[in-house]
């Protein structure tokens, strides 16, 4: 059987959703949008925006997540939030945070006005080592590192350059397509 290789399923770099480090946003949101409206209906929608510095390389990768977090300012006052992102709650534990750190509370409106505000470089990260794989790297390993680590997409990289990304998405769908194929 042919090796397949991250390079042949990753989306480039030229066709996933991109925007400026200071871009709102809003303009996040539409240009993630934009992209969606550019691609294959047989394909999968993008579920995250590549952040570009001032020459045009990849600094972060937003995703649906991260918007939504953004949104909500007050997600900054709940004590030890990413020891609860990688634990199991109970829904009365989930409630009491809503109602204790008043999540959520204002009008849908409020949030779409603080994203037109909101600057994506304000609230951006640097990914961390285990977001990268390189192109030339096998399927499997893209495999093993999407299941190790809480990633729904790894950045593809050529030597030290970004050059497109590698989705869990695309990767379940090419599993699938050589299970169907015996």
């Amino acid at each position: 059987m042919k090796k397949i290789m991250v390079k042949e399923l990753m989306v480039p770099l030229d066709r996933y959703a991109t925007v400026p480090r200071e871009a709102t946003l809003r303009e996040a949101v539409l240009a993630l949008e934009k992209a969606q409206i550019t691609l294959d209906p047989s394909q999968h929608k993008h579920r995250a925006i590549l952040v570009l510095d001032e020459s045009g390389q990849v600094v972060s990768k937003i995703t649906m997540k991260n918007i939504l977090v953004a949104l909500e300012s007050n997600y900054g006052q709940v004590d030890g939030m990413g020891v609860l992102e990688r634990s199991g709650f109970s829904p009365d534990l989930i409630k009491d945070m809503l109602d204790d750190c008043v999540l959520w509370a204002e009008p849908l409106q409020f949030y779409c006005e603080r994203a037109a505000q909101l600057k994506v470089g304000d609230f951006i990260q640097a990914p961390s080592e285990d977001e990268y794989i390189d192109e030339n790297a096998a399927l499997g390993e893209a495999v093993h590192q999407l299941i190790l680590y809480p990633y729904h997409s790894l950045l593809v990289t050529s030597g030290d350059e970004v050059v497109g990304i590698l989705r869990l998405s695309d990767v379940f769908t090419k599993i699938c397509d050589v299970i169907k194929c015996g």
